[in-house]
């Protein structure tokens, strides 16, 4: 309802935070984003977009502005990462929309440029949310306090607005850990070797997915899967090393020997994870992304199921209201549990494109394009 301007607030300018305030001020709705870093930096490294995302963000009217910045691979490629043999040759064109592989922060400085002047609130780390009854209070670590009628919580798997609906609880550390590095490309020149656009080195229990993450093409970004025992740190990553990466995929292809041998900086995150949660929203809080479905990583989907979340929650608000928020809420889990909890579960089990298979139910999906079902179909 586009006339509605009672105030949303959005906890968290991620990707999936940001395009929601976006989608619903493009709607009409009076929003605000709070985001608890103190500024915004380039932060995080490689990040895919599939057609799925890019019909969202023609909504925004930035599809064109990310395919511009990102690298466009026509195919995933999975390959055996001993013998470097093909496994599946996986077509990225024909879903409707462009296939993006990006720097996650310079896609989410684009994402943020969308939203309203002086609507993203930094330096706003949530510590009390206060659910009335009438309105939500929110109050921030540096004093300052601000109110809504309705918060949605995108902000992660920590997310403080779960652990008000749901209690403390710290996610389950999953017993995997992932590399992540940036490479620049131009140290990459000298082994005459082909350095394909998207491609994923599968190994009997680990792995490496390797893009560029520039139009230009001169960043080479790799994120691994590890078995890890255990997570010895509070930090959310450590500083790890080509030693130890060369340890990790002893014997592995010469690519990937020559990517370990180019890496500069490299750091080692544990890959946490929740189980399914009972409930998406209670009273004036919802969440989406992370917040209430985070997964692995090992379907690079996890933020693009964030956006569709975001895209959904906005198509349910326009048709009911604020002031009906209730039946918003629930009709946004109807509509997006069973697709979120798929996508969890494949992304979980890493044995999406192993092998040749059609990824149509994934990059063909057109969030606009599918009739909103009713409660009723709970």
């Amino acid at each position: 309802m586009s006339g509605d301007k009672q105030k949303i607030a959005i906890i968290g300018a991620g990707l999936g935070g940001a395009v929601a305030g976006s989608l619903l001020q493009h709607a009409g709705f009076d929003v605000d984003v709070y985001e608890q870093a103190p500024t915004f930096a380039r932060l995080g490294a490689g990040i895919h977009m599939g057609p799925n995302v890019l019909k969202i963000f023609e909504r925004i009217g930035v599809a064109e502005k990310v395919v511009s910045i990102s690298s466009t691979p026509k195919f995933w490629f999975s390959r055996d990462g001993l013998s470097g043999d093909y496994l599946s040759r996986i077509p990225l064109d024909g879903y409707g929309a462009t296939y993006c592989t990006v720097h996650r922060g310079d896609l989410q400085q684009l994402q943020c440029e969308t939203l309203q002047p002086g609507s993203l609130h930094f330096n706003k780390k949530l510590v009390r949310i206060d659910d009335n009854g009438s309105d939500v209070q929110l109050e921030f670590e540096e004093g300052s306090s601000a109110r809504a009628d309705i918060v949605i919580g995108a902000d992660g798997i920590n997310s403080k607005m779960r652990e008000v609906l749901l209690g403390f609880e710290k996610p389950h550390y999953s017993g995997w850990v992932g590399h992540r590095a940036l490479i620049n490309a131009g140290k990459l020149q000298k082994y005459g070797l082909d350095f394909e656009d998207c491609v994923k080195w599968w190994g009997p229990d680990r792995h490496m997915m390797v893009y560029y993450t520039t139009g230009r093409r001169d960043e080479y970004y790799y994120v691994t899967g590890v078995p890890h025992a255990a997570w010895e740190f509070e930090t959310a990553f450590v500083d790890s090393s080509r030693e130890e990466m060369s340890e990790a995929f002893s014997g592995y292809h010469p690519i990937i020997q020559a990517l370990i041998e180019s890496t500069d900086v490299v750091t080692k995150w544990p890959l946490f994870n929740r189980s399914p949660l009972p409930l998406w929203s209670q009273g004036r809080m919802v969440m989406l992304g992370d917040a209430c479905h985070p997964m692995k990583p090992h379907m690079a989907q996890g933020a693009a199921m964030a956006i569709e979340d975001a895209a959904m929650l906005t198509r349910c608000l326009v048709e009911t209201g604020i002031s009906d928020y209730a039946t918003a809420f629930r009709l946004y889990e109807v509509n997006r549990r069973e697709r979120a909890t798929r996508v969890q579960s494949v992304s979980n089990a890493n044995t999406f494109l192993l092998e040749q298979e059609d990824p149509s139910w994934v990059y063909g999906y057109d969030i606009y394009a599918e009739p909103l079902r009713s409660e009723s179909a709970a």
